[in-house]
């Protein structure tokens, strides 16, 4: 069975969300990141940055929460046949991680990133349900979950983006994300 390595309010929840999504059973194994679990030999040799998420399927071992999204994607038959798609697929999961949530989360360049991310976002999602069209998918775990923990953590006014204020509260809905990142949020 496949394990998911996390602590107490990491973005492991993210791959456990998805998991969830898809249904594919796993181990969640919760690392108490206070007393320095994550830093024992014995997470270190999945991991050797000592960071979490990480999964161990099998005998195969991978981290960074993109990665690991994608890789589920791609082996549980969530990803698009042709290259362009799993291409567009992947430039969402590194747009979330790499620049949705640093220009968000990161207090310095909030203000100078916030609209020109969210407005085209924004307009996104006045055009479609979810970030590639009508269908759910991956891309919207990882680009869903930066957005979601917005009104969890910092309280910003989103007033201006009224269609992705709508999208959050849709994808917040879905039982996946409840069981996931939902409960760990009240």
């Amino acid at each position: 069975m496949l394990k998911l390595y996390g602590g107490a309010r990491s973005r492991a929840s993210i791959v456990q969300w998805y998991l969830e999504e898809i249904s594919v059973p796993y181990e969640f194994v919760l690392l108490d990141m206070g007393a320095g679990e994550h830093l024992e030999p014995a997470f270190l040799a999945i991991n050797p940055m000592g960071k979490v998420p990480a999964i161990v399927d099998e005998n195969f071992k991978l981290w960074e929460s993109g990665a690991i999204l994608i890789y589920l994607a791609e082996k549980y038959g969530k990803m698009p046949d042709s290259l362009e798609g799993r291409a567009e697929i992947t430039q969402w999961v590194l747009f979330a991680n790499a620049t949705l949530g640093p220009g968000i989360f990161v207090e310095a360049s909030r203000d100078r990133e916030q609209r020109q991310l969210l407005t085209p976002l924004n307009q996104l999602f006045e055009q479609q349900a979810f970030v590639l069209g009508n269908e759910f998918s991956v891309a919207d775990v990882a680009v869903g979950s930066i957005l979601a923990y917005i009104p969890m953590m910092l309280k910003l006014d989103l007033s201006a983006y009224p269609a992705v204020v709508n999208y959050i509260q849709r994808i917040s809905e879905r039982p996946g994300f409840q069981k996931a990142i939902g409960a760990r949020s009240k």
